[in-house]
C-alpha cells in the first residue's frame, strides 16, 4: 500500500513539474518587451515617435525572427518586421537596443534588439538609399 501511495505522490509531482516548467517557457517564447523610447526611432518602413513600444517575436515555429511592435497597451499592432539572425559573443542580462546612427536631421535608427539572457537577437534590415522595388 505504501509503495502505490510514494508511486501516485511522485506521479503528481512529475505531472506538476512538467506544466510548471512549460508554463515558465512560454512566458520567454515571445520575448515580450516593452521599452520607451525617449526620443523619435525609425524603423524599416517608418519612424516612431518617442513613447512607450511593445516588441514580441511572433508565435512562428518555422521562423523566429519575425518583430512585431504594439502600442503601450498592445491594441495596435504598428509594424511587422521579417528580421534577420544578429550574434553576440555573450549574452547580456539586460535588454539591449542598438541604434546606427543618422544624419542629425533624421532619427536614430534601430539596428537591433538582444533579449535577456540570449546571445542570438534581431537585426532590422533597411532598403539602401535610392532603392527601386521592381515587380516583374
Amino acid at each position: 500500500m505504501r509503495i502505490v501511495r510514494a508511486m501516485q505522490i511522485s506521479m503528481c509531482a512529475a505531472v506538476l513539474s512538467v506544466m510548471f516548467v512549460t508554463v515558465a517557457k512560454t512566458d520567454a517564447w515571445d520575448k515580450k518587451t516593452v521599452v520607451t523610447f525617449g526620443d523619435s526611432v525609425e524603423i524599416p518602413g517608418q519612424v516612431l515617435p518617442a513613447g512607450t513600444y511593445v516588441f514580441k517575436l511572433v508565435n512562428s515555429t518555422s521562423d523566429r525572427h519575425i518583430v512585431q511592435i504594439w502600442n503601450a497597451e498592445e491594441t495596435q499592432l504598428l509594424a511587422t518586421i521579417l528580421t534577420i539572425p544578429n550574434y553576440r559573443l555573450d549574452p547580456a542580462d539586460k535588454t539591449i537596443f542598438e541604434f546606427d546612427e543618422r544624419p542629425s536631421d533624421s532619427p536614430m535608427a534601430l539596428h537591433s534588439w538582444f533579449y535577456p539572457g540570449d546571445n542570438t537577437g534581431q537585426e532590422f534590415v533597411y532598403a539602401r538609399s535610392g532603392e527601386i522595388n521592381r515587380q516583374n
